[in-house]
């Protein structure tokens, strides 16, 4: 068994994690957001809250924490993006010639769905979210997650089970 390398509470240990993971965790994010600041503030932010938990996370899944902590923070600020946007869009009156009755079934449906996948664990609503939004394929998912190919099946397959029960006429 590899003996423990220190506590990530101790300043030198922590600089030692800042100085390894930092530039690599920026560009794993930074390849989802494509943007350079927000990367770093996400970074930054998932830094800060490794120092505050750091008496949790041993040494060893340092590297791990911070690529969830950011993973999720950008997740979150991507579905608070997408609140934004379709409020600023509606609140705009924006002017659409298709039937209103379609616009108003398609936002409802739209609310249906994210209403259905907030409801979802965690850990499924993760898998869903980057096999379908980011279009990950299973092995990518598990690679990223440090999961086994059958664990995202098995996510996956639980996350469409719950939404079909959950929306009405909802089809794959």
């Amino acid at each position: 068994m590899a003996k423990s390398l220190g506590s990530i509470c101790e300043e030198r240990i922590f600089q030692k994690v800042f100085n390894q993971y930092f530039k690599v965790v920026c560009n794993f994010i930074y390849s989802k957001c494509g943007n350079m600041e927000q990367a770093q503030d996400l970074c930054q932010d998932a830094f800060v809250k490794l120092w505050k938990n750091c008496a949790k996370v041993p040494f060893e899944k340092a590297k791990s924490y911070l690529f969830t902590l950011t993973k999720n923070a950008f997740f979150n600020e991507y579905e608070h993006q997408k609140v934004v946007l379709k409020y600023k869009t509606v609140k705009s009156g924006s002017v659409n010639n298709e039937d209103p009755e379609f616009l108003f079934r398609q936002k409802e449906f739209q609310q249906e769905l994210n209403n259905a996948i907030n409801k979802l664990t965690e850990k499924d609503r993760e898998v869903f979210l980057l096999n379908r939004i980011e279009k990950k394929k299973y092995k990518e998912i598990a690679e990223m997650l440090d999961i086994s190919i059958k664990t995202v099946e098995k996510r996956m397959h639980a996350a469409l089970t719950s939404l079909r029960k959950d929306i009405k006429n909802y089809k794959i």
